[in-house]
């Protein structure tokens, strides 16, 4: 069992990672190999029974037809899963009135409140063409709408943007299998065109808005809004400022509903209910009852009230289901911890939404939950031994570390940093979460009914007060985090599959499989160890230029240096960090390369023995600088398009290569590497027809020669 999501999640990060869009014959195969799968699953077992095959070769075949079947499996949810939520994707920029009904609201990276809008309608854009959702940041103001309510406002809107480099994090795909069709902002405030229908679906959302505000009010500060986090998911009160410090510290995974939370409060609510059992019957009654399934189910009713309350976010179901499936094994007289458990839980949420797989949240969750259920049979044969009151601080200390271990390195690769202090701040902050922050908000939302809320919130508040300061004073050490470079396509695959490799190798005894099992293991090693010596050699990128040309950077001895220190302030910041760069754009800037006016930079590069002039033009008078610099092999890089008559007479100069705006509209962020005496042009949409997510690639022939007649 613990191998079926391992096969199922090959097929499916095989149906991710190819770079065109499978077609109908493509999934006709997949069904032609799945069925045939299954035949000769079915066939090796009736071999065996006949005697036509022996027992031991009949069980390897059928292992080996189960798992193609599992991989083929996996390729064909996800392609059912993107069929299902496609939805029209704006593809032009608009700018007018739009109308909608509210489904979400929350706070950006920006600091800037959010609506998602569901609904839509966009003034003068076909019916097929209008997105199912959109979502919108506010320049100006807060949100004063509720959700289901529709309302209307006038906004600028555009499809969710690519990579900022190629290989980067794709917000579209993300968007695509959240039906998010155009993102944008507005500066006018919000109309209401009708109230929320009385009950309804968005009934319980404005319940858990309602409450959210009544737990900011009654803690207060940021400390409020973490609470109301921690209690409902409603995450639009907290700051940027504190996301910062709790991801510096690495307690930022608190702030989720995730795994953590849902199992401390299953477990507080197990352990209340077995408590009232065992006083009941030392009172003597109910002497028979089975209170560890009471307590069990019990619990089990807790978590889908928390899940109901919270609003069921992605990781919050995903805890759920784990939390639920060890609930249930306890009913039905099962291990409740185990791999088998943790395997259903995962092949639940993979068959249900396979893009799951590719999330962080997934991959950090179920590499700390396997990590410690791998350590929990090694601790059991060692607690014994230890002093009575030494065993909860040696658990924690061992299951904080144990967890940072399995999740650092994923969360390295994600998102480039590395935090130096981490297990230190969850050694402090985890036990106060587990005996004041969800004691107290469980305790809160059963007094609440009764107006009796506000001494367990008082003592949840001093929970999160502490988790906030202990958050700030790591965040301020010298050396909390550490920035390393963007991690190759190819580490996380490698990692995980050599961890699986290494860790569900089984112990054998009989000697025939020991040298199969050594060898397992050994190649798992290997690729963890292959992981790591390509993150460590990886290249960065010799230029990275935006996708919509205002961007411009290049990596030099010092540094990557930016054209301008404003300007795709998003791009470049993505492009510093991955660099593993902690300065900003504005310092970065100030690194000796660039010379010339603002709006005509220009440096002198020099591949292999041959020098090259990069010029970046941008503004209004762009195109009056072309045909002067657009020699001697030259470099030209416009956020803007071309006029046709000078991009015809540069394209009969093959000397000169030439990236608008219409180059890059086809092609997204471009990256340049050196490659021998010459240099390498990676596209970001590369592919002819591309995924449902992306546009095609270089379609445009007359875009495609600019690049290819000075590239070669």
């Amino acid at each position: 069992m613990p191998w079926v999501p391992v096969w199922m999640g090959l097929g499916i990060g095989a149906w991710f990672a190819l770079p065109d869009e499978p077609g109908q014959g493509v999934y006709l195969a997949l069904v032609l190999a799945g069925g045939a799968c299954l035949l000769a699953w079915q066939l090796a077992l009736r071999a065996a029974m006949a005697g036509r095959l022996g027992w031991d070769w009949g069980d390897r075949l059928r292992l080996v037809f189960l798992a193609a079947f599992l991989v083929v499996a996996g390729a064909g949810l996800s392609g059912l899963r993107s069929h299902m939520v496609a939805g029209p994707v704006l593809d032009f920029r608009y700018y007018g009135p739009v109308e909608g009904r509210v489904i979400g609201i929350d706070r950006s990276s920006r600091d800037r409140m959010r609506v998602t809008l569901d609904q839509v309608r966009l003034h003068d854009v076909a019916p097929w063409k209008q997105p199912e959702r959109v979502r919108i940041s506010l320049l100006a103001g807060d949100v004063t709408a509720e959700p289901g309510e529709r309302v209307m406002l006038t906004a600028h809107l555009g499809p969710p943007a690519g990579p900022a480099e190629p290989g980067g994090f794709d917000f579209r795909r993300m968007a695509w299998f959240e039906s998010l069709g155009a993102v944008g902002y507005t500066r006018t405030p919000i109309m209401t065109v009708d109230p929320p229908v009385p009950g309804g679906g968005y009934a319980l959302h404005r319940l858990r808005m309602s409450l959210a505000e009544a737990i900011r009010v009654q803690i207060g500060g940021q400390a409020g809004a973490v609470a109301a986090a921690l209690m409902t998911g409603d995450r639009s009160g907290i700051h940027e400022a504190t996301n910062d410090i709790m991801r510096a510290s690495n307690l930022y995974h608190i702030i989720s509903i995730s795994g953590l939370h849902m199992s401390m409060l299953a477990g507080f609510a197990y352990a209340a209910l077995r408590l009232i059992g065992a006083g009941v019957q030392g009172a003597g009654m109910g002497r028979h009852w089975p209170l560890h399934k009471l307590a069990a189910f019990g619990a089990f009713v807790a978590a889908a009230i928390y899940l109901w309350l919270s609003g069921g976010g992605v990781a919050t179901e995903r805890a759920f289901i784990m939390v639920a499936v060890m609930l249930l094994a306890i009913i039905a007289d099962r291990r409740a911890i185990s791999l088998r458990t943790v395997a259903v839980a995962a092949v639940m949420i993979l068959a249900v939404t396979p893009e799951a797989l590719t999330s962080p949240g997934f991959q950090m969750s179920f590499a700390a939950t396997v990590a410690l259920i791998l350590v929990q049979g090694p601790w059991l044969r060692i607690s014994p031994h230890l002093p009575w009151w030494l065993r909860p601080l040696a658990m924690l200390f061992l299951s904080s570390l144990v967890a940072s271990m399995a999740t650092s390195p994923i969360a390295a690769a994600h998102f480039g940093r590395i935090t130096q202090y981490g297990l230190l701040a969850n050694l402090l902050v985890v036990p106060v979460v587990g005996l004041l922050v969800m004691p107290g908000g469980v305790i809160a939302a059963l007094l609440a009914p009764f107006g009796l809320a506000a001494p367990a919130l008082w003592v949840m508040g001093l929970g999160v007060k502490w988790m906030l300061f202990v958050a700030e004073w790591i965040s301020g050490l010298n050396g909390a985090t550490e920035l390393v470079p963007a991690a190759p396509a190819a580490v996380l695959p490698l990692m995980g599959l050599g961890a699986v490799l290494m860790l569900l190798a089984p112990l054998a005894s009989e000697s025939r499989l020991r040298g199969l099992i050594m060898l397992r293991r050994g190649g798992g090693l290997a690729m963890l160890i292959l992981a790591m010596i390509i993150w460590r050699i990886s290249e960065r990128p010799l230029m990275l230029i935006s996708a919509q040309g205002d961007a411009v950077a290049i990596l030099t001895d010092a540094g990557r240096v930016p054209s301008k220190p404003k300007g795709g302030a998003f791009a470049v910041s993505n492009w510093l960090e991955a660099d593993g760069d902690a300065a900003t754009q504005a310092e970065a800037s100030l690194r000796p390369l660039w010379a010339g006016a603002p709006n005509a930079r220009n440096a002198a590069l020099l591949i292999g023995q041959r020098p090259l002039r990069v010029h970046h033009l941008t503004g209004a008078r762009a195109q009056d600088r072309v045909k002067e610099v657009c020699r001697d092999g030259a470099l030209l890089v416009m956020d803007s398009r071309m006029n046709t008559d000078i991009g015809a007479a540069a394209q009969r100069s093959p000397d000169c290569g030439m990236i608008d705006l219409a180059v890059l509209q086809q092609s997204g962020a471009i990256a340049l590497y050196r490659q021998g005496q010459g240099i390498r042009l990676v596209a970001t949409d590369h592919a002819r027809q591309g995924r449902a997510w992306t546009a095609p690639g270089l379609a445009d022939p007359q875009s495609a020669v600019r690049i290819d007649t000075w590239g070669h």
